[in-house]
C-alpha cells in the first residue's frame, strides 16, 4: 500500500458444505493490536460514509457481505506518504482485513447492490472525543 502504517492481510475462506468459516482476525496476526469493541457498519450501492479520522484508534476492517471502497488519505505532519490518496476495493472476491492506524482519514462507499457490510475490529471502545469528522469534500473523492 502506498500509504505508511496502512496495510492488507489475505484471509482465508474455508469452504464448508453447508456454509464457510470466514477468518477475520487472531490476536497473533500482523495489524492487532488489542481489542477493544467489534461493530458492523453497512452502507448502501453509491453512498459514501466519511470522512472520519481516529487520534488513538487503530482500525483492522474486514468485509464479509457485498463489496465496500474505502478511501485513505494521510495528512500526518512528517508521514514518508504525506499528502497521499489511496483507494482500495474489499469483497468476498477480495477478502482482506485492511488495518489503518490511528491519524489516517477514511471514507467507504458501498459497491454492490444489497448488503455491503463491514467488521471493524478495533483495539479501543467508542470513544466520541477520540474521532473527528468532516465533509466528504475535504477530500474530493472521484
Amino acid at each position: 500500500m502506498k500509504i505508511n502504517g496502512c496495510n492488507l492481510h489475505p484471509l482465508r475462506i474455508i469452504p464448508g458444505e453447508k456454509g464457510n468459516v470466514m477468518h477475520a482476525l487472531r490476536s497473533t496476526d500482523e495489524g492487532f493490536v488489542a481489542f477493544g469493541e467489534a461493530y458492523f457498519s453497512s452502507v448502501k450501492k453509491g453512498e459514501t460514509k466519511g470522512w472520519k479520522r481516529h487520534h488513538r484508534m487503530t482500525l483492522n476492517l474486514v468485509v464479509p457481505v457485498g463489496g465496500i471502497r474505502f478511501y485513505l488519505h494521510d495528512d500526518r505532519p512528517g508521514s514518508i506518504s504525506f499528502g497521499r490518496m489511496e483507494m482500495v476495493e474489499l469483497s468476498n472476491e477480495n477478502y482482506q482485513r485492511l488495518t489503518v492506524p490511528p491519524g489516517i482519514w477514511f471514507a467507504f462507499q458501498g459497491i454492490k447492490p444489497g448488503l455491503n457490510l463491514l467488521l471493524n475490529m478495533a483495539d479501543l471502545e467508542h470513544d466520541p472525543a477520540e474521532v473527528e469528522t468532516a465533509d466528504l469534500s475535504k477530500f474530493p473523492i472521484s
